[in-house]
Protein backbone atom coordinates (compact mmCIF):
# COMPACT_ATOMS: atom_id res chain seq x y z
CA UNK A 1 0.00 0.00 0.00
CA UNK A 2 1.29 3.47 -0.79
CA UNK A 3 1.19 6.67 1.76
CA UNK A 4 -1.57 7.69 -1.06
CA UNK A 5 -4.13 4.68 -1.04
CA UNK A 6 -6.45 4.12 1.78
CA UNK A 7 -4.35 5.69 4.77
CA UNK A 8 -7.13 8.02 6.81
CA UNK A 9 -5.96 11.61 7.23
CA UNK A 10 -4.81 12.36 10.27
CA UNK A 11 -6.68 15.20 12.12
CA UNK A 12 -4.76 17.93 14.34
CA UNK A 13 -5.21 18.05 17.99
CA UNK A 14 -7.72 21.46 17.67
CA UNK A 15 -9.80 19.57 15.35
CA UNK A 16 -9.92 15.88 17.46
CA UNK A 17 -10.53 18.54 20.42
CA UNK A 18 -13.69 20.20 18.45
CA UNK A 19 -15.17 16.55 17.32
CA UNK A 20 -15.02 15.67 20.85
CA UNK A 21 -16.74 18.90 22.36
CA UNK A 22 -19.34 17.96 19.57
CA UNK A 23 -20.05 14.82 20.68
CA UNK A 24 -20.13 15.85 24.22
CA UNK A 25 -22.92 18.49 23.54
CA UNK A 26 -24.96 16.14 21.46
CA UNK A 27 -25.30 13.67 25.02
CA UNK A 28 -27.70 14.05 26.80
CA UNK A 29 -26.11 13.99 30.21
CA UNK A 30 -22.15 13.13 31.08
CA UNK A 31 -20.83 10.38 28.59
CA UNK A 32 -18.30 8.26 29.37
CA UNK A 33 -15.11 8.07 26.91
CA UNK A 34 -16.37 4.87 25.25
CA UNK A 35 -19.47 6.65 24.29
CA UNK A 36 -17.61 9.42 23.12
CA UNK A 37 -15.39 7.07 20.71
CA UNK A 38 -18.58 5.18 19.51
CA UNK A 39 -20.10 8.70 18.32
CA UNK A 40 -16.75 9.60 16.70
CA UNK A 41 -16.05 6.41 15.07
CA UNK A 42 -14.32 3.37 14.97
CA UNK A 43 -10.84 5.04 13.35
CA UNK A 44 -10.15 6.71 16.78
CA UNK A 45 -8.27 4.74 19.52
CA UNK A 46 -9.98 4.73 23.00
CA UNK A 47 -6.61 5.77 24.51
CA UNK A 48 -6.82 9.06 22.06
CA UNK A 49 -10.48 9.97 23.13
CA UNK A 50 -8.81 9.87 26.51
CA UNK A 51 -5.66 11.88 25.79
CA UNK A 52 -8.38 14.61 24.31
CA UNK A 53 -10.43 14.63 27.20
CA UNK A 54 -7.98 14.90 29.39
CA UNK A 55 -6.25 17.45 28.05
CA UNK A 56 -9.55 19.39 27.37
CA UNK A 57 -10.10 19.18 31.57
CA UNK A 58 -6.61 21.09 31.65
CA UNK A 59 -7.75 23.69 29.71
CA UNK A 60 -11.11 23.88 31.58
CA UNK A 61 -13.48 23.00 28.62
CA UNK A 62 -14.89 19.84 30.10
CA UNK A 63 -15.92 18.49 33.77
CA UNK A 64 -15.96 15.15 34.83
CA UNK A 65 -17.20 12.70 37.25
CA UNK A 66 -17.09 9.70 38.79
CA UNK A 67 -18.96 6.89 36.99
CA UNK A 68 -18.17 2.99 38.71
CA UNK A 69 -14.75 2.65 37.88
CA UNK A 70 -14.71 5.69 34.78
CA UNK A 71 -15.40 8.97 34.34
CA UNK A 72 -18.27 10.78 32.63
CA UNK A 73 -17.53 13.85 30.83
CA UNK A 74 -19.53 16.82 30.22
CA UNK A 75 -18.47 20.33 28.34
CA UNK A 76 -17.79 23.33 30.97
CA UNK A 77 -19.66 25.73 28.48
CA UNK A 78 -20.72 25.88 24.91
CA UNK A 79 -19.05 27.02 22.19
CA UNK A 80 -19.67 30.60 22.57
CA UNK A 81 -17.67 30.47 26.23
CA UNK A 82 -15.13 28.45 24.88
CA UNK A 83 -13.93 30.54 22.49
CA UNK A 84 -14.28 33.62 25.23
CA UNK A 85 -12.38 31.71 27.46
CA UNK A 86 -9.33 31.04 24.47
CA UNK A 87 -10.14 34.49 23.86
CA UNK A 88 -8.96 35.67 27.64
CA UNK A 89 -6.00 33.31 27.70
CA UNK A 90 -4.71 35.03 24.89
CA UNK A 91 -4.97 38.63 26.43
CA UNK A 92 -4.20 37.04 30.05
CA UNK A 93 -0.90 36.12 28.25
CA UNK A 94 0.36 39.60 27.25
CA UNK A 95 1.78 42.27 29.02
CA UNK A 96 0.25 45.72 27.07
CA UNK A 97 -3.41 44.54 27.57
CA UNK A 98 -4.51 47.68 26.08
CA UNK A 99 -2.81 47.67 22.88
CA UNK A 100 -3.45 43.85 22.21
CA UNK A 101 -7.05 45.46 23.40
CA UNK A 102 -6.96 48.59 21.19
CA UNK A 103 -5.72 46.53 17.86
CA UNK A 104 -8.43 43.72 18.53
CA UNK A 105 -11.25 46.80 17.98
CA UNK A 106 -9.46 48.72 15.21
CA UNK A 107 -9.75 45.31 13.24
CA UNK A 108 -13.21 44.66 13.39
CA UNK A 109 -15.69 45.42 10.83
CA UNK A 110 -18.36 47.61 11.14
CA UNK A 111 -21.19 45.51 12.33
CA UNK A 112 -18.90 43.56 14.88
CA UNK A 113 -17.84 46.91 16.46
CA UNK A 114 -21.29 48.44 16.86
CA UNK A 115 -22.32 45.18 18.41
CA UNK A 116 -19.35 45.35 20.86
CA UNK A 117 -20.59 48.77 21.83
CA UNK A 118 -23.43 47.08 22.18
CA UNK A 119 -22.59 44.94 24.73
CA UNK A 120 -20.61 46.80 26.71
CA UNK A 121 -23.28 49.23 27.11
CA UNK A 122 -25.60 46.73 28.47
CA UNK A 123 -23.33 45.66 30.54
CA UNK A 124 -22.00 48.87 32.09
CA UNK A 125 -25.64 49.84 32.43
CA UNK A 126 -26.04 46.37 34.67
CA UNK A 127 -23.90 47.51 37.06
CA UNK A 128 -25.75 50.89 38.11
CA UNK A 129 -28.88 49.52 39.07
Amino acid sequence: MTDHEQRPRRRGQGELEALVLEALRAAEGPATAGWVQERLGSDLAYTTVITILTRLLEKGAVTRERAGRSFAWTPASDQAGLAARKMRKVLDGERDREAVLASFVTGLGADDERLLRELLGEAGSEGKD
